[in-house]
């Protein structure tokens, strides 16, 4: 990457609103010739990571990343048997087809109520004994019904199918001839196998999987920074995830680089450790020398977190991922720019200085596939909450086990917020259509640069500098006029 004036570009501290893609030749034929995989270790058709926040990456997350061709991070708070069922959940989970929703006969609306906003296919099956479908019943079908209501009364018996080797493009014809958005597919014996969606059928021409040497869908998890790290590490390993990421707020401290030592003997190269999170080339540095092997870069820009406004610490995001990436691959590592995401081009950006993978947060949130329930608001707008992994309420959480005085002095020291309403926007409501508006938008920011591949693109990119109104004729003004 070079600055378009580097004799003054090179010596601003620059957030991504600050600055711009110059454009390029490229001597490509279409976007689709891009190609997004990831140079820091296999696995993943594209660079998108979900957050390990409590209220973003759970079980349907990360399983919906893997399916997508991104990677979902647990959270360290997660006691180990739950990360245990969650990851065998998603090992077993089908790599094209959503796992389904289903409810025997006798079910009532009030079961269905409970488990058809855990999708966004908005799909309950209806099942016999032997998973055979009987019908379906989706949202509309809830409407002026008694709660004791039973499924088989709810269910419309009209059963458009598709079978386990259908091709994406016949899947999606028979949807559309049908007028349905979804339909459960099936195996040779007639068993639910999954759902397949409209939508999903032309995601996945571009989205690939994310598997791993067991052809199965990849996971990572996060630990924290104690002494019992190696011990859940090695529980980690056994289960089978693809990535340990030792995670603190400020990651340049001893505590970190002990960890990361004592944890290195245990994973013995079998995974990456990903190490953070530091905003300095010294930062930087000294994970690597103390045996991380990519750096989790950026503190503060996260829409959930204060640590900026509490401390006064921290460093804007373009410049943290342009230095600490250069140092990184001086030693030939790796970084993954992690917060303050709204846009496509802010994950453009982040590749364009250098960063291997980008960490979304709060705008995975409020999707059907993040942990938490479906709330409605009094307007009847439906949300979802969210809070920092450094607020109070995570603190509290991770701390339920301490003596209530020291839980208390602890509450004091929070850099997060609490408790936040993330509304499930149409058109964004599934993970899957949020990857493909920042997937196809990276793809064209590659051919913008005249790149093919994430390398490239950083090797070829021109940044500019942009005052606020640069930004702001940037942004789209046109959808209200009067």
């Amino acid at each position: 990457m070079r600055f378009l004036h580097p004799e003054h570009d090179e010596q601003l501290e620059l957030s991504t609103d600050d600055v711009f893609l110059n454009p390029g030749f490229y001597d490509g034929g279409s976007r689709l010739e891009t190609d997004l995989t990831p140079p820091d270790f296999p696995g993943g058709s594209h660079p998108i990571v979900s957050a390990n926040m409590n209220a973003v990456t759970g079980k349907r997350m990360a399983e919906t990343m893997a399916r997508f061709g991104g990677l979902g991070v647990l959270p360290q708070d997660m006691e180990l048997d739950t990360v245990n069922r969650i990851v065998k959940h998603i090992h077993a989970a089908h790599a094209r087809f959503d796992t389904p929703l289903s409810v025997p006969p006798n079910a009532t609306l009030r079961d269905v109520q409970g488990i058809i906003r855990k999708r966004s296919h908005d799909l309950v099956v209806v099942v016999d004994d032997q998973q055979r479908p009987l019908g379906i019943v989706t949202h509309s079908d809830l409407r002026d019904r008694d709660q004791y209501t039973l499924a088989n009364q709810l269910m419309s018996q009209r059963l458009i199918t598709v079978p386990l080797s259908v091709s994406n493009h016949e899947a999606f014809l028979r949807m559309e001839e049908a007028r349905v958005k979804a339909a459960p597919v099936l195996d040779a014996n007639g068993r639910l196998l999954g759902v397949l969606t409209r939508n999903d059928c032309v995601r996945l021409e571009l989205l690939k999987p994310s598997l791993g040497a067991k052809g199965e869908l990849m996971v990572a998890a996060a630990v924290g920074i104690s002494s019992t790290a190696p011990a859940r590490v090695a529980k980690l390993l056994e289960l089978g995830v693809c990535a340990i990421v030792l995670d603190t707020a400020h990651g340049h401290q001893r505590r970190m680089l002990e960890t990361i030592a004592a944890v290195k003997p245990v994973v013995a190269g079998r995974v990456p450790i990903v190490a953070g999170n530091v905003c300095t080339v010294e930062g930087t540095a000294a994970l690597i020398d103390a045996g991380a092997d990519i750096v989790k870069v950026n503190v503060g820009p996260g829409a959930m977190c204060t640590t900026r406004m509490q401390t006064g610490a921290g460093r804007p995001t373009f410049t943290s991922v342009l230095v600490c990436a250069r140092e990184a691959r001086k030693r030939g590592k790796h970084v993954w720019a992690d917060g303050g995401v709204r846009h496509p081009r802010d994950v453009a950006l982040y590749l364009a200085a250098g960063a291997a993978r980008v960490m979304v947060g709060t705008a995975l949130a409020g999707t059907y596939e993040s942990p938490g329930d479906v709330k409605e608001d009094k307007d009847g707008l439906l949300y979802k909450e969210n809070y920092g992994m450094a607020s109070g309420r995570a603190v509290d959480g991770r701390n339920a086990d301490a003596d209530p005085f020291e839980r208390a002095k602890k509450g004091f020291f929070r850099e997060g917020i609490s408790s936040s309403r993330i509304y499930i926007r149409e058109g964004a409501e599934s993970v899957g259509g949020i990857l493909v508006d920042m997937i196809t938008g990276v793809q064209s920011a590659l051919t913008y640069a005249g790149a093919r591949t994430l390398t490239e693109f950083h090797e070829r990119a021109e940044i500019g500098v942009q005052t606020p109104a640069g930004y702001s004729e940037g942004t789209p003004h046109g959808l209200v006029r009067r």
